[in-house]
């Protein structure tokens, strides 16, 4: 059965929420202190749980639609949890989630969340820029970043920023997994790119980029691990999208003037 990766609010000790999956990357290692400026952890306040997201501009992040709370907080410019010294937090005005939306298979699975303020560009706050096409190519050289545990064995989340490599699969050959839960129809809708193997995103890394060539290329999404089986992790495909963000962005922005 396919969960989403949502992760739990980092308390103390950044202990597992004994209710959902802890986000962690697996096969990965630390990332370098700031060398994923766009990367952004959203605190998720009515359920307590956090995501992972992304800058997109001066005053809106992307993240995964089934990342939807009451209300939400962003910190910008953090590699370690627990040294927030220069760290941006902004509050969420709105968000907006897409309109198709289903959390049953999780189609159209991709949410902008504008910000209450513009953020400070700094070495540590920056924007990271949107792939528009893929010439119907798998993206090559890609990575996923987030805060999640990265040990299977462990229930403590790491307060530092992990990342890892992915191998990149055609959408066809994870069908088997990410099928389970919709018909036919709903599979040839869904748009996503593939990963699988030893490492990757787990549970609670919902919302971060998937990284390829210096571009965000998707969201993630979800996935499925079986014991002593490969990871499959989904991401929402980005350059399918692209007319969806600059719509939605364009509209809000002149909804707030």
């Amino acid at each position: 059965m396919h969960a989403h990766f949502c992760l739990v609010v980092l308390i103390l000790v950044l202990a597992l929420d004994s209710q959902v999956y802890a986000g962690r990357i697996i096969g990965g290692q630390e990332a370098a202190a700031h060398s994923r400026p766009y990367m952004v952890l959203v605190e998720r306040l009515g359920s307590n749980k956090i995501c992972g997201g992304f800058l997109l501009n001066e005053d809106f992040v992307l993240t995964a639609a089934h990342c939807q709370d009451r209300s939400y907080t962003v910190l910008l410019g953090l590699h370690n949890y627990y040294d927030q010294n220069g760290v941006q937090k902004v509050s969420v005005e709105q968000a907006f989630p897409h309109e198709d939306y289903n959390p049953k298979n999780c189609l159209h699975d991709i949410m902008l969340l504008k910000l209450s303020s513009e953020v400070k560009y700094s070495a540590t706050v920056k924007s990271i820029p949107l792939a528009v096409g893929d010439d119907g190519h798998l993206p090559q050289s890609c990575s996923v970043a987030g805060w999640g545990r990265n040990d299977s064995k462990s229930s403590n989340s790491s307060p530092i920023l992990m990342e890892a490599n992915l191998t990149m699969i055609e959408k066809d050959v994870c069908k088997k997994m990410i099928c389970q839960r919709m018909s036919e129809d709903e599979f040839k809708m869904l748009k996503v790119y593939c990963s699988n193997g030893d490492a990757g995103p787990r549970q609670g890394d919902s919302g971060g980029p998937l990284v390829c060539d210096g571009k965000a290329y998707g969201v993630v999404s979800f996935g499925d691990k079986k014991p002593d089986k490969p990871l499959f992790c989904t991401y929402t495909k980005i350059p399918d999208y692209k007319s969806w963000i600059d719509a939605t962005v364009k509209r809000a922005r002149k909804a707030s003037v």
